[in-house]
């Protein structure tokens, strides 16, 4: 039985409330395609919504299938101190899922704030 040669490729997916952003690596990190909400659509309240997600990862597609990427690895990102990836996201996994590629792993790397910039209003606060 011949052992099939898949080649595997890095998804990271950036979803906020405003924009869907996809950007695919090789394993050595090399970028092999790039692409947001506001190159699919030019309504601008429309670049995080699921419907254009499911565009971008149909464009995706069609501009990573020249390399032989069959597996993918999905590292999913929502905004820094939000409450989660935006609406874009998980719309995006699935189309792509869809479209034939397979999902290895998923993964939250969505950054933590810990304490963050100091609030304004002094030490005693906001007086009224």
């Amino acid at each position: 039985m011949a052992k099939t040669d898949e080649k595997v490729g890095i998804v990271y997916v950036y979803g906020s409330f405003n924009n869907t952003l996809v950007q695919v690596t090789d394993l050595a990190g090399n970028t092999i395609a790039r692409l947001s909400g506001g190159q699919v659509t030019k309504h601008n309240r429309l670049k995080a919504n699921p419907t254009i997600a499911m565009f971008i990862a149909k464009r995706l597609k069609e501009m990573i299938k020249d390399y032989g990427i069959t597996s993918l690895y999905v590292r999913i990102r929502g905004q820094t101190g939000g409450t989660g990836p935006g609406p874009g996201a998980h719309a995006l996994v699935k189309t792509l899922q869809k479209e034939g590629f397979k999902v290895i792993s998923i993964s939250d790397i969505t950054k933590v704030a810990r304490g963050g910039p100091k609030k304004k209003g002094g030490r005693r606060g906001r007086r009224v």
